[in-house]
């Protein structure tokens, strides 16, 4: 047994990084990323400004889009649990509105629900219970209104069937409200999935039922409809609400094979990376993980893309955390069954999106000189790009490149923290690490290689906890010898405006403004005067460096790139001499001494040869 782990550790160890390279990065994923025009929308309401909103409900009435407007309405609800005034406004200016209605009816079900949490009943305190029924009540007329005011659409019915379910309502009273969505419109994948929760054992069915119902609606889908997946959503319920693996048999193990069948199948037939599309691949690949079956898991995280989901990692913790768990996990299992001296599998040639475009824009900000950075970075296993920020600091950012270094597989996913954990080592002053996406902004305060102080902002998020930011704030002023943290805290409790907010803590810490377009290319300093790049070095050659170049700033530039037929002599040479060496190891006769004299030499030669590919096969910066 041990000895099968110390071998699958080291599989592991050889090939990780090899398997999976064509996935998202871990800093370019999501959690229910909206697309641009719901983003706008969004953070106009977190703004105040309901207009957007409701422009963008208009067009989804007007062009009979329910699953889209079933989308937003549901986003624009779970905005409005934290920034409700825009909602207030606009029922006030427009209280005969159908979709300020709507959104009304959606937001008192999440309010009832946020009050009651997602715990099981046993474990729902009796106040909260009394006030979720409450808040439920008072939805009714609301819900009644928003199906009154546009007869048309199944999103009030789907809020219904919502309803009903939370009430405990008879089943008299849920196939009345699905016979009204199914009117409206019998493929709308929001109403028959609310069906399916109530049908499901965990609610108010059974493990059958919710099967037949689920392979009944897909065997009627049309083509490529989401609907599907249903069989999938009813496997995976199926598989999280039993806690212990059924003993003998599976009784539904057919029932499940079918739905990843017909789920693997859909999944095909949308793009790599479709947001439409990414719902059920979230569930498939966390079924297939169930399933044993990672190589299909890993290729369904590649179509996945940046797209992860709340559901269904929210059922297992934090969702964000859960999926970047598993992706890798999926990597460290196909890793451990490839040999040690085996060849891992080439990704698909599918034409995977470039995934590095959609990741966070990063750059760090230091109160140092250039060159004492690019002194102090030389062993931090990434290439990276420095530019002065004014007297005495510097910007930094990460030069991609094609191969990572071995250093760099082994560190945290995102390079510039990473880089930054290891240049700010040994060194008296910080670095502060901006990250920044749509709707997304982040800081990382870094010092003698250890995090002191980290935060995000995010347009729909509510004021962080004050008692975290004040402490926040503190490690702040003390890093950056500020007297008063209050208007820090000030600035890490703003909501709405990510980037502004970002700008104003980068300003209040003294420090240089952010650099010009950042946020927007992926690379902003190569266009800044002065701006210079520091290559990533080898192990040895960083050591040679940094003891070398003390205060002359950058290092020297790599040694030039060797011809082929100096690399085909070496490699003839070595083939020679590692055949005398394997002679003088096996020959009594040559002694010990020759054959470790030979051993060292053809190390040399080995390690020559290979700095030399390794330089060819980098790109040039």
């Amino acid at each position: 047994m041990r000895l099968a782990f110390l071998l699958a550790f080291l599989r592991v160890v050889r090939h990780r990084d090899a398997i999976g390279t064509d996935l998202a990065p871990d800093e370019a994923v999501a959690l229910d990323a909206p697309d641009a025009p719901l983003r706008a929308a969004v953070a106009a309401a977190v703004a105040g400004d309901h207009a957007p909103a409701r422009e963008l409900l208009a067009s989804t009435r007007t062009h009979a889009q329910w699953e889209r407007r079933d989308a937003c309405v549901s986003r624009l609800a779970r905005t409005a649990l934290h920034h409700d005034g825009w909602l207030e406004n606009w029922t006030q200016e427009s209280p005969g509105d159908p979709d300020a209605i709507l959104v009304v009816a959606d937001f008192q079900l999440h309010q009832a629900w946020g009050i009651r949490t997602d715990a099981g009943a046993e474990d729902v305190e009796r106040d909260r219970f009394q006030a979720f029924f409450a808040l439920l009540e008072d939805a009714v007329p609301v819900i009644g209104a928003a199906a009154e005011l546009n007869p048309a659409d199944p999103v009030p019915w789907r809020i219904a069937l919502t309803h009903a379910r939370s009430i405990q309502a008879p089943r008299e009273v849920f196939d009345a409200c699905l016979a009204e969505a199914r009117a409206r419109d019998p493929h709308h994948f929001g109403c028959h999935e609310q069906a399916l929760e109530y049908l499901c054992a965990t609610w108010y069915g059974s493990h059958e039922e919710m099967f037949r119902y689920a392979e009944r609606v897909a065997d009627s889908a049309p083509p490529g409809s989401k609907l599907h997946a249903l069989p999938l959503r009813a496997a995976l319920e199926y598989r999280l609400s039993e806690q212990d693996e059924p003993d003998g048999p599976d009784p539904y193990g057919p029932e499940t094979e079918a739905a990843l069948s017909r789920a693997l199948s859909l999944s095909g037939s949308y793009a790599a990376g479709d947001p439409e599309a990414a719902g059920f691949r979230n569930e498939l690949a966390l079924l297939l993980i169930m399933a044993d079956r990672p190589a299909e898991a890993l290729d369904t995280f590649r179509a996945i893309g940046v797209h992860a989901t709340e559901f269904p990692w929210a059922r297992l913790g934090d969702p964000l955390t859960e999926f970047l768990d598993a992706r890798s996990d999926v990597r460290l299992d196909l890793a451990s069954q490839i040999p040690f001296f085996g060849r891992p599998p080439e990704p698909p040639a599918t034409g995977t999106p470039d995934w590095a475009e959609l990741a966070p824009r990063a750059v760090a900000i230091v109160p140092a000189p250039p060159a004492e950075v690019a002194q102090a970075a030389l062993l931090c296993g990434y290439s990276l790009r420095t530019a002065p920020a004014g007297e005495g600091s510097s910007y930094v950012e990460v030069v991609p490149e094609a191969v990572r270094s071995r250093r760099a597989a082994l560190l945290p996913e995102e390079p510039l923290t990473s880089a930054a954990e290891t240049f700010t080592t040994g060194e008296s002053w910080p670095a502060l690490v901006l990250h920044r996406a749509p709707g997304r902004s982040s800081i990382t305060a870094l010092h003698q290689g250890k995090l002191l102080a980290a935060h995000t902002w995010l347009t729909e998020s509510p004021a962080p906890d004050h008692a975290e930011v004040r402490a926040t704030a503190q490690s702040l002023a003390h890093l950056y010898r500020r007297a008063d943290p209050r208007p820090l805290a000030h600035i890490l409790r703003a909501t709405g405006d990510p980037a502004g907010h970002q700008e104003d803590l980068v300003t209040a810490l003294g420090l240089p403004p952010v650099p010009p377009g950042f946020g927007g290319e992926t690379q902003v300093l190569g266009e800044l005067p002065g701006a210079r790049v520091l290559a990533r070095r080898g192990l040895l050659a960083g050591i040679r460096d940094t003891m070398s170049t003390g205060g002359s700033g950058h290092p020297p530039e790599p040694r030039p790139r060797r011809t082929p037929r100096w690399l085909l002599v070496r490699a003839l040479i070595l083939l020679v001499l590692a055949a005398a060496t394997a002679l003088a190891w096996w020959s009594p006769q040559i002694g010990w001494v020759r054959a470790s004299l030979l051993s060292v030499t053809v190390l040399h030669v080995a390690a020559t040869l290979t700095g030399a590919v390794r330089r060819r096969r980098r790109p040039k910066t």
